[in-house]
């Protein structure tokens, strides 16, 4: 007897310092555990506690309870997310967030775990905007919502970009990593469809990610370039980027190969490109020599001197390399400046957008200018306004000439 009334003093005890703490919280004994119930005007709830319904586990227990309370009534949590933060395996507030730690943590993860990534890789892409993120939420103006911070860090990069899409997906990665892995609140899930994030093109991208140039303009950059071994070095990159449209990263993987039948030799590029479309399989490229405004055809004899070995070209790896060499040269600089006051855009790429314009201008069709260009159709008429301008006057055209000789 004197067993069960030392029990029931304790329970008392125990229930009583509970309901002391605000009007509705109580606890009680179910299936050999504590179980915490609290009830308002408007609701009902309850969780079980990790302790047993034991005297000796009533300390911690009841203290577990104070934990529950403050987080309920100090940070406003639901009862459940208050009993799992007062046991440390809740999210974490805003200002309880350690966003430098979490960011160099996601790093490792990335770059030592799951699809391990190459430094490179992670300096391009992820470092600066992820940088850039942790620097606003760490910040008095801190953004409130997943959404307002991807705007206010990717918004510098041109909307539809593949840079903004690429930094975009970076910042997702790094807010799933934060809540799943770090506990963060649920708040700071990344939104799943991000394409108003990323935006879409505006109409003149063309403009924006560069303009063909005159075969004329392309010579004059080749001669502009110095007599030295560097220059003619950089010399050859410009002529074979005219000549043959090729990428700048595929001149590491340009060859000659002869025709088993023939015996005539031919471009060949083994460069593979992987796109959200597909991917681009190695390819015979074909070349559209240059021709100077007064008629004269360019004989570089490119082919040949590729043959011989004639050849020292900048390993192209680094896709900064052209850039930079352009924009210390006083004819490239002059040149932008004439097409941005038309409001054109010069970019390495421009080489590439003048050998499709010549291609039509010679009267080749898409299909045969994507194939050696190493895109589809699709691609090469998105890319190219003149493509499907040039391919919807032909077929007009065609069509009106068999109208001229129907009866």
């Amino acid at each position: 007897m004197p067993k069960v009334i030392q029990k029931a003093a304790w329970e008392k005890s125990f229930r009583e310092e509970v309901s002391g703490l605000c009007k509705g919280w109580n606890v009680k004994q179910k299936n050999g555990k504590v179980f915490l119930r609290v009830r308002t005007k408007e609701k009902e709830s309850s969780v079980y506690l990790p302790f047993q319904w034991q005297k000796d586990q009533k300390t911690a227990a009841m203290n577990r309870v104070q934990s529950i309370y403050r987080e309920v009534k100090s940070n406003g949590r639901e009862l459940q997310s208050a009993a799992k933060a007062a046991a440390g395996e809740a999210p974490r507030s805003l200002s309880e967030c350690d966003w430098v730690g979490a960011l160099e943590k996601f790093k490792k993860q990335k770059m030592e775990f799951d699809t391990t990534i190459k430094p490179i890789t992670w300096k391009d892409d992820y470092q600066a905007v992820l940088t850039h993120a942790v620097t606003l939420l760490t910040s008095d103006s801190a953004p409130n919502s997943p959404e307002d911070l991807i705007d206010a860090c990717v918004a510098k990069w041109v909307p539809g970009s593949s840079a903004r899409k690429s930094k975009t997906g970076a910042l997702v990665q790094f807010l799933k990593y934060c809540v799943n892995r770090g506990k963060f609140s649920p708040t700071w899930t990344p939104p799943s469809d991000v394409s108003t994030h990323i935006g879409r093109k505006p109409a003149n991208a063309e403009s924006r990610k560069g303009d063909p140039i005159t075969d004329q303009q392309i010579i004059n950059l080749i001669n502009s370039c110095p007599d030295t071994e560097a220059g003619r070095k950089w010399a050859d990159v410009l002529r074979l980027l005219s000549e043959l449209g090729i990428r700048p990263v595929e001149l590491n993987y340009l060859s000659v190969r002869k025709d088993p039948k023939t015996g005539k030799p031919y471009w060949w590029c083994s460069y593979k490109k992987r796109a959200g479309k597909g991917s681009t399989e190695a390819r015979q490229v074909y070349p559209l020599p240059l021709i100077s405004d007064n008629g004269e055809v360019q004989k570089w004899n490119l082919l040949e001197r590729m043959q011989a070995g004639l050849f020292n070209l900048p390993n192209m790896k680094d896709k900064n390399q052209l850039k930079n060499y352009l924009n210390r040269r006083e004819s490239w600089i002059s040149l932008r400046e004439e097409l941005k006051a038309k409001d054109e855009n010069l970019v390495p790429y421009s080489f590439r957008h003048a050998y499709s314009l010549r291609g039509h201008i010679r009267g080749i069709d898409n299909g045969s200018m994507a194939k050696s260009m190493g895109h589809s159709i699709e691609t090469h008429c998105n890319s190219y306004a003149w493509a499907s301008k040039s391919s919807t006057e032909d077929a007009f055209e065609q069509a009106n000439k068999v109208l001229a000789t129907a009866k």
